[in-house]
């Protein structure tokens, strides 16, 4: 049953195929994030209105995005702004991290995840 009843049904769908179809880097952070690892649960590819947000902690209304290469081009950028905007105005907390960082960085992002988390901003 969804939490968002405003959440067209493909968006759902759509969000349980991404689960499937995971980036390397989604993998690794998920197995640092999943099973309350971190003290709070996490939700991932979790529909949020419009959107599907990568990672969401709906009780410290943080999110997570992972930004690949393409997040760079210019139309990109400005759809991820106003995604941002969007997840903004729902009270998120919106935390970009590139892949990259995610692969080569994963305790140095933990350890931001966790700041963030406690409300240190």
């Amino acid at each position: 049953m969804p939490h968002w009843p405003t959440v067209p049904q493909e968006h759902w769908e759509r969000a349980s195929k991404m689960r499937r179809d995971v980036t390397n880097a989604e993998r690794v952070l998920w197995r640092a994030l999943r099973r309350d690892q971190l003290g709070v649960t996490f939700r991932r590819q979790h529909p949020i209105g419009p959107y599907i947000a990568d990672f969401v902690c709906m009780e410290s209304r943080l999110t997570i995005e992972l930004d690949g290469g393409g997040h760079c081009e210019p139309d990109q950028i400005e759809y991820d702004k106003t995604r941002d905007e969007y997840l903004k105005s729902c009270g998120f907390h919106v935390y970009r991290i590139s892949n990259h960082d995610v692969l080569t960085n994963l305790d140095g992002t933990t350890r931001e995840i966790v700041r963030l988390l406690s409300g240190k901003e």
